[in-house]
């Protein structure tokens, strides 16, 4: 049974970091916002070796609570909070990558922050510590990667605050960071993110033990942090992850230490979980990087978003989880939307998830996005040529409105030899990405795939191809008109709701389109409901009519008819025999089971 007091603080601890290196960064160290610091001390750990062409570096950057100590360095070794994702075999391989994590400026284990000594004054620097930003952590983690003596990353990867330092990296240091990994995060909290922190700041510092950051030497404002802690608890979790751990119980709280309310089952966790953090971190810590991630802003510090991302020279993995109500899966969207429009290669998936925001750190989601990063980071350390593995089998079986197809597609030959060589292709359902990773062996280099199945998603990854988690029902106004010389559609017409509006969207953004798509007027079905008076399922049509993936019926005609009313011109159409694998050149709406049209609208 799961413990209920389980969560993704369960791991940590305030005990001493027994593999931590430390290094001074000399000063004076200029802030963004105007402080200075004599001199920076960075906390860090590393798992892996370093390549001898120093290409294999990822840097992980960790949330508000985390620090250096990401995994374990042995089977002896205290847990670390993302140990989940990190090590040998694992999602971030320690066999293949040079893994660094370093805790943060403004931090309390280890990295100069509030509890480090003022040389100034030979007492810690508490409420005097000078603001900081994320920019200015991650200017230190670049000094730290120069120290190094590693020229550029093969990936930078965070979640949360960590994914906002992510995209710091990406887009303040271009040059240094082959590909970006964010999960989780936003470009800039909501106002309602924001107010949880603002609350929680003020429970710290009106507490009397805070005495203006001055605490050092007294008990310091245990309560206030306790209390910041259990509201940044509920912010981490799903409606639907609460309603799990304590519907049940609801009154029967269980007995901890701690001495908050427990008159409820979940007032026990949160007194739990806010008792623990006050024993491994710091106040004025908190307040500091929280201000940090507050003030995070992309739009302010690089330009409208568009601009901001052109700035990046990177590819982008961004992922994001269904029920995390904290940083929505909006923000992401827009992060992808963004992207886009800078025209920067780009893959997102939107994990299905009941954990809410804490999902990429607990192992139930792990199964889901470890697959993706995984093959995101092979693609990447193999330079993008196609020399990564073959895509994992087997798959999951797919959601019914899926794009994803199995078997040997008879129709994919055929479009790719309608593709002009070296174009740019936009493929709408694009499923594992077969088609997709064709046309990249054949030298095609603008590639984006969109899919619904998040399953599907990592095989398209390890082909090497970009792809968008994407309904197509949404249309497609990321994309600006044109922007593609071919975009395909195989096989996927017959799924959306709004057959004409995802055609018209096709045009708009390609200069050419390949549509393909099975004829429901096929000899076959005509004979089966004649002799059977119901739904025909065959070998060309296998499903049932309640359990079919297909929301139209259409033939060839009905095609060529909804084309003529559109206003979009058809070039060709090649009608196919899928029973033969032969092209059928007579009566191909009577003859042919699937259709294949190249179309185009000025």
């Amino acid at each position: 049974m799961t413990d209920t007091f389980s969560s993704s603080d369960s791991v940590r601890s305030g005990a001493t970091l027994r593999h931590a290196r430390k290094i001074t960064l000399a000063g004076p160290w200029k802030l963004e916002l105007g402080g200075v610091l004599p001199s920076v001390q960075v906390c860090y750990e590393t798992y892996g070796t370093l390549s001898a062409r120093r290409d294999n570096a990822v840097f992980i950057c960790h949330a508000l609570s985390g620090d250096s100590h990401v995994a374990r360095h042995s089977e002896a070794d205290d847990a670390g909070w993302w140990d989940l994702a990190v090590g040998p075999g694992k999602a971030i391989d320690t066999d293949r990558f040079f893994i660094i994590c370093a805790n943060v400026l403004g931090g309390c284990r280890g990295t100069t922050g509030p509890s480090d000594i003022n040389p100034a004054t030979g007492h810690p620097w508490g409420g005097e510590f000078p603001e900081i930003t994320t920019a200015d952590m991650v200017n230190v983690q670049a000094a730290l990667v120069d120290e190094l003596g590693i020229d550029r990353l093969l990936a930078v990867v965070g979640g949360s605050m960590g994914g906002m330092q992510a995209i710091q990296w990406a887009l303040a240091h271009p040059h240094r960071v082959a590909a970006a990994v964010p999960i989780a995060t936003t470009c800039r909290l909501s106002a309602q993110a924001l107010a949880f922190d603002v609350v929680g700041r003020n429970a710290i510092r009106k507490d009397p033990g805070f005495c203006g950051g001055q605490y050092y030497g007294g008990p310091g404002p245990a309560d206030g942090l306790a209390i910041a802690r259990m509201i940044g608890h509920v912010t981490y979790l799903s409606r639907q992850s609460m309603a799990d751990k304590f519907d049940g119980d609801r009154h029967q709280p269980r007995e901890v230490e701690y001495e908050y309310e427990k008159e409820f089952s979940v007032g026990s966790y949160l007194a739990y979980q806010g008792g623990r953090f006050v024993e491994r971190f710091d106040a004025n810590s908190y307040i500091a990087l929280s201000l940090a991630m507050d003030r995070f802003d992309v739009a302010r510090d690089f330009g409208p978003l568009e601009t901001a991302f052109a700035h990046a020279r990177c590819r982008w993995l961004v992922v994001s989880f269904t029920s995390d109500w904290l940083f929505p899966t909006s923000q992401s969207r827009q992060i992808v939307d963004a992207i886009i429009a800078a025209e920067r290669p780009v893959t997102y998936c939107n994990m299905p998830s009941d954990c809410g925001h804490d999902a990429f750190l607990l192992a139930e989601d792990l199964a889901r996005y470890g697959p993706l990063v995984s093959a995101f980071l092979a693609r990447t350390l193999n330079g993008d040529n196609g020399r990564a593995p073959a895509p994992p089998q087997p798959l999951a079986r797919p959601d019914r409105r899926s794009i994803y197809h199995h078997g040997p597609r008879l129709d994919y030959d055929q479009i790719e030899n309608l593709i002009p060589a070296g174009v740019g292709v936009l493929d709408l359902g694009c499923g594992d990405g077969q088609l997709l990773g064709r046309l990249k062996k054949r030298g095609h280099k603008d590639l984006l795939g969109l899919e619904l199945d998040g399953e599907a998603l990592a095989a398209t990854v390890v082909r090497g191809v970009d792809v968008l988690q994407y309904d197509l029902d949404q249309g497609l106004a990321m994309f600006r008109d044109k922007q593609f010389e071919v975009v395909l559609l195989s096989q996927t017409l017959q799924t959306v709701n709004d057959p004409p509006k995802v055609l018209l969207e096709l045009v708009r953004v390609g200069e050419i389109g390949i549509v393909s798509f099975p004829n429901f007027a096929h000899k076959s079905v005509r004979e089966y409901f004649w002799a059977h008076g119901k739904a025909p399922v065959t070998a060309a049509f296998p499903y049932s009519w309640y359990d079919s993936p297909n929301r139209h019926f259409l033939s060839i005609v009905d095609f060529q008819d909804l084309c003529q009313k559109l206003g979009i011109r058809i070039h060709r159409m090649v009608a196919l025999d899928s029973a033969t694998a032969c092209q059928v050149t007579e009566d191909a709406n009577l003859n042919a089971d699937m259709a294949i049209f190249v179309i185009s609208r000025p």
